[in-house]
Parts: structure tokens; C-alpha cells; sequence
């Protein structure tokens, strides 16, 4: 990430169109090349929850990786991760995050 540079943020960010209270999305870019690499970092709350990566002018991520409860990170994994978001009643509390091991990693705001 050192040789990333911020690009935008977004509080509150959008996951399939809702709002997420607490979703902070982060996104990064490089040049390499004639391209510009992407990285976007996600945390609920304080919690990181994932990164997802590839390239600007591609329409889905390359990879993604999914952080496990103790800090850690699983192995990545090819594509965009798979989210599902966490609701109580009509309101979004939190999202759950498939793992590249095929463990759901659950997230809930504070």
C-alpha cells in the first residue's frame, strides 16, 4: 500500500445500492504502465474487513482478501468478493464476507 496513493473515501459507503452505516471504503491507485492498478480497502467501524484490487479500466476486482478475526489475513482469492449485508429488520447493521477458505467473516457496526 506504501506505493498506493489515496484516491477517494467514502463514509457510509453503498454496498448493492444501500447504504451501510459505518462502511468505510478507501481506494487507492498507481501507475503501471500505461494502466492505473486500484486497490479499495473496507473496515466497519475499526475493523478492517477487506481489501479488493486490479485495475481502473477493468470493470470487476483481479483479487480480493479477507481479513480473519484474529487480524490475519486468508489466502487471496480471484475476483470480487462474495458480500452479503446483515440487516435487522429494514435496517443494515453489518455485512459478512465470504473467504477465499469458504469461511463467512461477519462484521457488525459498533
Amino acid at each position: 500500500m506504501s506505493e498506493f496513493v489515496a484516491h477517494r473515501t467514502e463514509d457510509d459507503a453503498a454496498f448493492e445500492g444501500r447504504r451501510v452505516p459505518g462502511l468505510r471504503a478507501e481506494f487507492f491507485r498507481r501507475a503501471e504502465g500505461d494502466r492505473i492498478a486500484s486497490v479499495g480497502r473496507y473496515s466497519l467501524g475499526d475493523r478492517e474487513l477487506l481489501l479488493a484490487w486490479g485495475y481502473v479500466d477493468e470493470e470487476h476486482c483481479r483479487h480480493n482478501a479477507v481479513r480473519d478475526a484474529a487480524g490475519g489475513w486468508h489466502p487471496a482469492a480471484d475476483g470480487c468478493p462474495e458480500v452479503e449485508l446483515i440487516t435487522n429488520g429494514q435496517a443494515v447493521v453489518g455485512l459478512a464476507v465470504r473467504a477465499s477458505t469458504g469461511d463467512w467473516v461477519r462484521a457488525l457496526r459498533n
